[in-house]
């Protein structure tokens, strides 16, 4: 069984992957999903309710889970530091009618904030979350006028899901809600194989499971600087060959591997 997401290796995923209706049977994962349908449907009974996708695995799952629960409204927090062949999916493959908001953070901003750059610490990584995922979740739910917001977080993964439940309301009244939380990988990798959901480029590129749907600068626990733009590099050298122009850690790195 696949452990805490920190710890398991990319090989692992796709090993899981590659046994998982071993691992996972049809009819445990239809017993799974009865159940947080029946769930979704009890907590947001009278409620205005929509979820946040963001193309990454938990989130197609999410997604289309809740259309089974009757919920349709849904949004996507992007910027201007996404990898371009994931944007243009996410882009070609959202759900009907899916709000998207741009939190604007670009190659000129990065410039002037490098310590944000490949982010060694979960402190560092948390204020990504904070400035892009929150934030348009923020601005979504304000403007909506929502009671709640479906995310597609899970214990698993080491994410927040609440206190003693999986649901929670922040400082500034936003309300979220994870039917997903107690869900174990595998069970995640069960559903996206037995319905057949589509997955994004970025789990097929390198150390794909352990990219994340996060901007590029945000990938974490790379070791160093240098190790982030290899990695980059080995996806997608036009990402590299762009901040080079605007970020001296960057043109240095281009330079070495150019040589």
């Amino acid at each position: 069984m696949l452990g805490r997401k920190k710890n398991i290796s990319n090989n692992d995923w796709l090993a899981a992957v590659a046994q998982i209706e071993r691992l996972v049977s049809r009819q445990e994962l239809a017993a799974a999903v009865d159940l947080v349908i029946a769930d979704i449907q009890c907590k947001t009974a009278g409620q205005k309710a929509a979820y946040a996708w963001s193309g990454g695995k938990d989130s197609l799952v999410l997604g289309h889970i809740c259309e089974q629960a009757g919920i349709t409204d849904c949004m996507l927090a992007v910027c201007d530091l996404e990898y371009p062949a994931f944007e243009k999916w996410l882009l070609a493959n959202k759900p009907v009618g899916c709000s998207v908001i741009n939190t604007g953070q670009n190659l000129d901003w990065l410039a002037k904030h490098t310590e944000m750059l490949f982010p060694q610490n979960s402190a560092v990584a948390g204020r990504w979350f904070a400035m892009v995922q929150h934030k348009a979740q923020c601005s979504y739910f304000k403007q909506n006028n929502l009671d709640v917001l479906l995310l597609g977080r899970r214990r698993a993964d080491g994410n927040f899901v609440g206190r003693g439940a999986n649901i929670y309301t922040d400082s500034k009244g936003v309300s979220r809600y994870s039917p997903l939380a107690d869900w174990s990988h595998e069970q995640i990798l069960a559903y996206i194989h037995y319905h057949q959901l589509a997955l994004p480029p970025i789990y097929g590129w390198k150390n794909g499971y352990l990219c994340g749907t996060h901007p590029w600068p945000a990938r974490q626990w790379t070791g160093s600087i240098q190790n982030g733009w290899q990695e980059i590099y080995d996806i997608d050298k036009s990402v590299v060959e762009a901040a080079a122009a605007e970020i001296a850690s960057a043109g240095t790195f281009l330079k070495e591997v150019q040589a």
